[in-house]
């Protein structure tokens, strides 16, 4: 187990150096939420008695929060998130988040096993959900466009 999660930590980091799409700001959201989930797994651990993260712990949340956080800026490079809010949000956010608690869960398996101590399924699904907001549709953008092509005519 512990030799695949520092396999797989790698390769998060390498795929996101190496992918155009996954730049910086990518990057600092993953080491963003993979912080807030350290902080919250210690503050567990000493207020409710929750099992003591031990640092394999805390490099599979790095690597749940990454391959999360890239599934959904792929995702939104194939959807853009709409400007506008209403029901095309709504059934993006629903195509986005239910097959990732799937592969999350598959992913807990194979990286905690039969007992885990950590909801993995639920932070890869909340970081692909956080991670499809990468890429935004611009309506004003494809409007000026049409009018500059109308005018030159």
């Amino acid at each position: 187990m512990m030799e695949w999660t520092i396999l797989l930590g790698a390769l998060v980091v390498v795929f996101f150096l190496l992918h155009p799409w996954l730049n910086l700001i990518a990057f600092r959201k993953v080491i963003g939420i993979t912080l807030f989930l350290e902080i919250f797994y210690l503050l567990g651990h000493y207020i409710m008695g929750w099992p003591f993260p031990a640092p394999i712990i805390l490099l599979q949340l790095f690597v749940v929060t990454g391959l999360g956080v890239a599934l959904g800026i792929f995702y939104s490079r194939l959807w853009p998130l709409p400007q506008n809010k209403g029901f095309e949000r709504i059934f993006r956010t629903f195509l986005i988040v239910v097959p990732s608690l799937g592969l999350g869960m598959g992913l807990q398996v194979f990286l905690q096993g039969a007992f885990a101590t950590q909801a993995i399924y639920l932070i890869f699904a909340l970081s692909a959900w956080l991670g499809s907001g990468h890429f935004v549709k611009n309506a004003n953008e494809t409007n000026q466009t049409v009018k500059h092509k109308l005018i030159e005519t």
